[in-house]
C-alpha cells in the first residue's frame, strides 16, 4: 500500500491534491486494476495511518467514499472488498459468430455537411467573427459586476424560459427604434444565439417532410439547422435584389418556412428589395408559409440607412424575426433572440417552456443594462466607423494586388464582403492553397445547392465561383500585406496551370 500510495503522491505533485484524496485515488486505483482482490479486508484507518504517516480522518474519509461508491462494504470485521470486475454471462450455446455493425449517430446527421474546427489556424478574413480587439471590455465587465452584485438568490434557479424579463424589454424597445420591428416584451425569446433560433424554428414551426425555401447560394448554418430536423429543402436562387422566387415556386413547390437573410444576404451581400419584400409577406399569408428573417448584422450597414424589417412592414406577418449579439458584441456571449407573431405567443411560451432551460442570468442583466444606458448604441457606431475603414482596406488591397484576377461582388455593409474570382481557377483549391498560408478564404461554390452550382463544388465555371471575406479582424495595413501574399498565390497556381497546359512536346530540357 505505501509504494502505490508513494506513486500516486508523485503522480499527482503538479495538481495538489489533499492527502484523503490522494489516498482514495490510489484506493480505487488500485481495486479497479486488481491489485487489491475481491475479499480483502483493509487495513483498519488507525493502522493505515500510522503507516503512511497521515491523519486517520484521512483515512476514514477515504474508506467512506470507497464505500459510498460501491468499492467497499463496511462490516463489524472491516472493511472488504467487493467484487467490481464485471463478468460476462456465456451463452449455454456456442452463437455463430455474426458481423455487427458498428455504432454511429443518426442518418440525418451523417449527412450534414462538415465545418471546420473553431481551433482552426487560419483565421485572416474568416467570416462572421467581430473586431475583438474593439470590443469595450472595461465597460462590459463593469456592467457584469454590477449584475452579479444585484442579482438576487431567487433568480439563479431555471427562471422563465423565454429569459429575463429585463432583457426581453430592452430588447423590444430597441429593435423597435432601431430596425421597425412591431413587438412587445412577451413575444422576445432569449436563445443561446442565431444557430439555436434556427433550430427552435425547425422544430417548432414545421414538421418532419416539409418544406423549407432558403437562398441559394445561403447560409450553410440554416442548411444544417433544418436537414436535422428532417425538412426537405428547396433552394431558390438569389440575385442582385435578393431571394428570386417565382410565382411558380409558390404553386409548385409551396413551402411551410422560407428562410432568408434579407438585409445583408450571406454569403453575396446583396439587399433584398422592397417590392420582393411586400410580394413575400403576401405569398407567405396565402399558403400559410412562415417567414424566417435573419436580421444578423444590419445595423452594421455603411451606405445609407438599412431598409425595414420585412416583420415591421405590416401588422400580424408571419414572419420569425432572428437577432443575434455575437456579431456587434462577441461570439462567446451566446445570447440571441427571436421575435415570434403575436398569435403564436402562448403556444410558443408552453413549448419553449417544455423543450428549452434558461441561464448566464448575470451575463443577461448585463446585457440589458449594456442596452438600456445607451452603452450598447455608442458601441455600434463606433463599429461602423470602424468597419467601414477596415472594408475600405480590405478593397483597396484588392484593388492593388488582385486587379484582373477578383473583383468585389458586393460590400454594402456588415463585417463581410464577397469577391468574384476572375482567374480560371475554382474557388476550392485556391482556398486550400491560401490556407496553409493563414488565410482563411471562404469559397462561395460551398454555400451552393442545386443548380446554383451548375456542376461539381468548386467547378471553374460556376456561377458563385468566389470568396466571402470578413475583414473585420483586418487592420488596412494587415490586409494590404495578406492580399499580396493571397495574390502571389493565385499568380503561382495560374503559373502552374499554364505549365501543364503546355504540350510536352513544347517544352524544353535543360
Amino acid at each position: 500500500m505505501m509504494s502505490a500510495y508513494e506513486r500516486r503522491v508523485r503522480a499527482n505533485a503538479s495538481r495538489r491534491l489533499t492527502q484523503q484524496d490522494l489516498l482514495y485515488e490510489s484506493l480505487r486505483r488500485a481495486i479497479l486494476d486488481g491489485d487489491i482482490s475481491r475479499g480483502t479486508r483493509l487495513a483498519s484507518s488507525r493502522t493505515l495511518a500510522e503507516e503512511l504517516d497521515i491523519a486517520r480522518n484521512s483515512v476514514l474519509y477515504a474508506y467512506e467514499r470507497l464505500v459510498e461508491e460501491g468499492f467497499v462494504t463496511a462490516t463489524r470485521h472491516g472493511s472488504v472488498v467487493n467484487d467490481v470486475k464485471a463478468t460476462a454471462v456465456q451463452p449455454s450455446v456456442q452463437a455463430e459468430p455474426r458481423e455487427v455493425a458498428p455504432r454511429s449517430l443518426s442518418r440525418r446527421v451523417r449527412e450534414l455537411p462538415p465545418r471546420r474546427a473553431a481551433n482552426d489556424e487560419a483565421v485572416a478574413f474568416r467570416p462572421g467573427v467581430p473586431a475583438l480587439d474593439a470590443l469595450p471590455l472595461v465597460q462590459w465587465r463593469a456592467a457584469l459586476e454590477r449584475a452579479m452584485r444585484d442579482v438576487k438568490a431567487s433568480e439563479l434557479g431555471y427562471g422563465d424560459s423565454a429569459g429575463q424579463p429585463a432583457l426581453r424589454q430592452a430588447i423590444a424597445q430597441y429593435v423597435r427604434v432601431s430596425r421597425g420591428v412591431r413587438c412587445q416584451p412577451d413575444q422576445v425569446f432569449i436563445t443561446d444565439g442565431t444557430q439555436t433560433s434556427l433550430d427552435i424554428c425547425a422544430r417548432f414551426f414545421a414538421d418532419e417532410g416539409e418544406r423549407v425555401w432558403i437562398e441559394n447560394p445561403g447560409y450553410l448554418g440554416a442548411r444544417v439547422a433544418m436537414l436535422a430536423a428532417g425538412l426537405s429543402l428547396v433552394p431558390i436562387r438569389v440575385d442582385a435584389a435578393g431571394m428570386a422566387a417565382r410565382d411558380e415556386d409558390w404553386r409548385d413547390a409551396p413551402p411551410r418556412l422560407v428562410y432568408l437573410t434579407p438585409s445583408h444576404q450571406y454569403p453575396l451581400g446583396c439587399v433584398l428589395s422592397l417590392e420582393r419584400r411586400l410580394a413575400l409577406i403576401e405569398h407567405a399569408r396565402a399558403c400559410g408559409a412562415w417567414i424566417i428573417e435573419d436580421d444578423y448584422d444590419s445595423e452594421l450597414r455603411h451606405d445609407g440607412p438599412p431598409l425595414p424589417s420585412i416583420q415591421g412592414l405590416a401588422d400580424d406577418t408571419p414572419v420569425i424575426y432572428l437577432g443575434t449579439f455575437s456579431k456587434t458584441l462577441f461570439p462567446a456571449l451566446r445570447i440571441g433572440f427571436m421575435i415570434v407573431p403575436r398569435q403564436v405567443v402562448a403556444q410558443m411560451e408552453t413549448a419553449h417552456r417544455t423543450l428549452q432551460r434558461q441561464g448566464r442570468v448575470a451575463e443577461q442583466l448585463a446585457l440589458a443594462d449594456f442596452i438600456e444606458s445607451g452603452r450598447y448604441a455608442r458601441h455600434l457606431r463606433r463599429m461602423r466607423k470602424l468597419y467601414l475603414a477596415r472594408r475600405d482596406g480590405l478593397v483597396a488591397a484588392l484593388e492593388k494586388h488582385l486587379a484582373g484576377l477578383m473583383t468585389v461582388s458586393a460590400d454594402a455593409g456588415g463585417m463581410h464582403l464577397s469577391v468574384r474570382l476572375d482567374a480560371p481557377l475554382a474557388d476550392v483549391a485556391v482556398s486550400e492553397a491560401a490556407r496553409a498560408h493563414g488565410l482563411a478564404l471562404s469559397p462561395l461554390s460551398a454555400y451552393c445547392l442545386g443548380d446554383a452550382s451548375a456542376g461539381p463544388t468548386g467547378a471553374v465555371d460556376a456561377p458563385y465561383n468566389g470568396f466571402l471575406l470578413g475583414y473585420a479582424e483586418a487592420t488596412p495595413e494587415a490586409s494590404d500585406v495578406l492580399m499580396e501574399r493571397l495574390g502571389e498565390i493565385v499568380r503561382g497556381m495560374l503559373g502552374e496551370r499554364h505549365e501543364n497546359d503546355v504540350p510536352q512536346s513544347l517544352k524544353t530540357t535543360p
